[in-house]
């Protein structure tokens, strides 16, 4: 089976420690023609919320990507990119199909966790606003380093500090990605049920939508 993801690409990617420490790849496939088969086997996800992988149905190509993205391989990347041990660390999978308009507030990411990675599935970003931006302070979401695309393959990783400010400007409307977490150990339940909650939730909400 061809891969999905090029490693090679990522492992000369430069980790910037200026703000936090962070890497990105602007497309982080091996080709372009993972492209459609990408966007057709994404799930189909009709609400805004992030959504647990595991209770999503998806094609195999996007069930290969994110076996690429839990695999060995990249987690030995990354330990080595970040200077951190992920062996034995839990994962979270995560999955966005639509962003609503509060999406993208300005935030850092939960002490629990230790890398955070996200990758886009969009086909094609042309809009000036839902670009993530990582930012020099908590405040201003105009005080950014750099945005990073949303388009196909695109991703961005970094190591979860107490500086690791970033969010976009708001944006409506379908916009893709996936995101996976190592996680500090103990803290795996306490995700899990805060994800299912959540998908509940959402669940019961787009019933007396309809």
């Amino acid at each position: 089976m061809k891969k999905i993801l090029n490693l090679d690409k990522i492992q000369k990617a430069k980790v910037n420690k200026t703000y936090f420490p962070f890497f990105s790849v602007t497309n982080s496939f091996i080709d372009n023609e993972i492209s459609k088969r990408l966007t057709k086997d994404f799930p189909n996800i009709s609400t805004g919320g992030s959504f647990p992988i595991e209770g999503l149905k998806s094609g195999a190509s996007f069930v290969q990507l994110v076996e690429e993205l839990k695999g060995n391989e990249l987690r030995s990347l990354l330990e080595k990119k970040f200077e951190v041990n992920l062996l034995n660390k839990p994962v979270v999978t995560t999955v966005r199909g639509i962003s609503r308009s509060k999406d993208g507030r300005i935030h850092s990411d939960s002490k629990t966790k230790v890398i955070t990675l996200l990758i886009y599935l969009n086909e094609e970003w042309n809009h000036e606003s839902g670009l993530l931006r990582l930012l020099r302070n908590p405040k201003d979401i105009e005080d950014y380093f750099l945005e990073i695309p949303a388009s196909m393959g695109s991703m961005i990783a970094f190591k979860v500090d107490q500086n690791c400010w970033h969010g976009y400007r708001p944006f409506e409307g379908k916009r893709l990605s996936i995101q996976l977490n190592y996680l500090y150990q103990g803290f795996l339940s306490r995700h899990n049920s805060r994800h299912k909650l959540s998908a509940l939730f959402k669940k019961i909400f787009n019933i007396f939508k309809k």
